[in-house]
């Protein structure tokens, strides 16, 4: 089946554009689009005049033999083919968690890096052999001969398939008539090819049936053509070339994403059936083994059968062992083969959960650096220290030296202070120091400040430069944090390497008291709040789990699921965990759905 035209109309000029750059779960296209960059002019007779990443020029040597397929095809945009939507188990499981899910070009990473090096050396040899066309006749044919095994018929073709692709059959004879690509080449070698009448025919053709959106693009399109033609500038004309091709692509991505929010619903109201019927053919015929998934449930459900059930009813054992698949210190536990459709799910919940806990001891951290300053203004403002046989006075910089960042608390969090000597057989009045009746300070003043630090360390964490690895950036920037920290307490200045030292060696570090205690408590409270998301989430029918979730993620006026920035803004810990919480109970439901009988229950 073939894209929306053929399922009962062109695309519909109100649609809007979902065409983007994100670097969000999106799925790629082979079509790559960069700017041209400026280059040298060609000193040749006929000199083009410079545009920008035009393809250099050949005058000084012939054309070189590459592979002739322009850098956007039918067949790289095959996939965007409605039957290849239907039929693609990864895009039809990310439909259910991604509310803006879309096609978008592959420009990013070493792939979109080589991408762009073959369109770049395809339009560069397009320039060459219409440079050694015009200056000289001969030489080229020499090369490329008669034939169309050459840059320019190729692309025409090229454009001709896309088209074909894009309108209802009943305009497709319009097609053959108006780029009858063998009389274009016909002309071209006469020389009375109208290049500016074809440009016009192709805007008509592509502005009734592309989006309102592009008609700039068109424009523009044909503006370079026809420039190009008038001046004898191939650089322009090359590049009016290259924007057709753009237009083409960012059409078919338009169709694409119009056929993938027409057909959501059925897509997810169909998932369960779809994915148990795929993953069976692959048990059924060997291509598939879920050993160590069975393992993995049956070890979880030695360990945590015995737990409440949370309200999570028969999928108790289920949400124990994901709950603590995704705590960071799992790190080194494989991820079941069952969850390789939302393996990338589950490591952003892992990598969530890790920001999480390290704010987590930032601020624990902090609070026990403001106790400890407390103390010390005040045991300075109220008492006179007695003075020792030099003469000498005890000061707030010596009961700093004595302090104990994250030692055992008094109720419920670590206690910073451990005063030496006070109370004991040898104290002295130079050895022993009592303290003040503490006062505490307004709550709604220190719940606000507290607040305020945490947002700024957010804003760093995600401001700061990216690194190799998670904890590698935690590592870099974690100095950083701990001036941050000290700005908003009264500490006197010489705790400050000391506290930094501590934050260091607590960020990250799985096997230290503080770590763990942050974890563990992170832990129990998302099991809470995941209880409740379960409890309200396991009832629904797919595209009710997927609008209920997806409501719960989403800002108010907008389309795309949160930040978790924004989360973590959001009443420190509360919006985070909120967030987490309804992203691993919506995956472990629709993980249960299909699994369930497959690999967890009697088979």
């Amino acid at each position: 089946m073939g894209p929306e035209q053929d399922t009962g109309g062109p695309v519909e000029r109100s649609r809007r554009n979902t065409v983007s750059g994100d670097p969000e779960t999106m799925q790629e296209t082979e079509a790559q689009r960069q700017p041209p960059a400026e280059e040298e002019p060609d000193s040749s007779p006929r000199k083009p005049t410079v545009s920008q990443k035009s393809p250099r020029s050949a005058h000084s040597h012939p054309p070189r033999r590459v592979p002739l397929d322009p850098p956007i095809t039918k067949s790289t945009l095959s996939e965007l083919d409605v039957t290849k939507i239907i039929h693609n188990s990864k895009l039809r499981h990310d439909i259910n968690f991604d509310p803006d899910l879309h096609f978008r070009p592959n420009v990013e990473g070493d792939k979109g890096r080589r991408k762009q090096e073959r369109s770049d050396s395809f339009w560069r040899t397009l320039r060459d052999q219409l440079t050694q066309f015009v200056v000289d006749r001969d030489e080229f044919y020499a090369h490329c001969g008669n034939g169309d095994d050459w840059c320019l018929p190729v692309l025409l073709k090229t454009v001709k398939e896309i088209l074909e692709t894009l309108v209802p059959q009943r305009d497709r004879e319009f097609l053959d008539e108006g780029l009858n690509v063998d009389l274009l080449m016909q002309q071209f070698h006469r020389g009375v090819l109208d290049l500016e009448k074809l440009a016009e025919w192709l805007s008509g053709v592509l502005k009734s049936h592309c989006a309102p959106m592009r008609d700039e693009e068109v424009d523009t399109m044909v503006n370079l053509i026809q420039t190009g033609n008038r001046d004898n500038d191939l650089d322009k004309l090359v590049l009016g070339m290259r924007e057709l091709l753009s237009v083409l692509e960012h059409m078919k991505l338009d169709v694409a994403n119009h056929q993938i929010r027409c057909l959501r619903p059925v897509l997810i109201q169909d998932t369960v059936h779809f994915e148990q019927r795929c993953f069976y053919k692959k048990l059924h015929y060997g291509r598939m083994s879920v050993d160590g998934s069975v393992s993995w449930y049956q070890k979880a459900k030695e360990r945590y059968s015995a737990n409440p059930p949370r309200s999570f009813g028969e999928m108790s054992v289920l949400f124990e062992g994901m709950s603590r698949l995704v705590l960071p210190s799992s790190a080194g536990s494989r991820i079941p083969e069952t969850f390789q459709l939302d393996h990338e799910r589950l490591l952003k919940l892992r990598a969530d959960m890790l920001d999480t806990i390290n704010l987590d001891i930032c601020m624990r951290l902090y609070h026990d650096l403001e106790r400890v300053a407390r103390y010390s203004s005040s045991a300075s403002a109220h008492f006179t220290c007695p003075q020792d046989d030099e003469g000498s006075k005890v000061s707030s910089h010596t009961l700093s030296t004595d302090l104990n960042l994250g030692a055992p608390a008094v109720g419920s969090r670590p206690s910073s202070l451990a005063f030496s000597s006070a109370g004991s057989d040898a104290s002295s009045p130079r050895s022993s120091l009592g303290m003040p009746a503490y006062v505490a300070p307004d709550q709604t003043e220190t719940k606000a400040k507290a607040q305020n630090l945490y947002n700024s360390l957010v804003a760093l964490l995600y401001t700061a430069p990216q690194a190799a690895d998670q904890i590698a950036r935690w590592r870099a920037i974690a100095p950083s944090m701990a001036v941050q920290i000290f700005r908003y307490t009264e500490a006197p200045t010489g705790m400050l390497a000391i506290f930094e030292a501590k934050l260091v060696s607590s960020l990250c570090q799985f096997d230290t008291q503080v770590y763990q205690e942050a974890e563990q408590a992170l832990h129990q409270r998302l099991m809470e709040e995941l209880s409740r998301r379960v409890q309200e989430f396991k009832g629904l029918s797919g595209v009710s789990l997927y609008s209920s979730a997806s409501e719960k993620r989403i800002l108010p006026g907008s389309s795309k699921p949160r930040d978790f920035f924004d989360c973590l803004l959001d009443g420190q810990e509360d919006g985070a965990l909120d967030d987490m919480a309804t992203r691993l109970a919506q995956v472990g439901i629709l993980h249960w759905r299909v699994w369930a009988g497959l690999a967890y229950l009697d088979r």
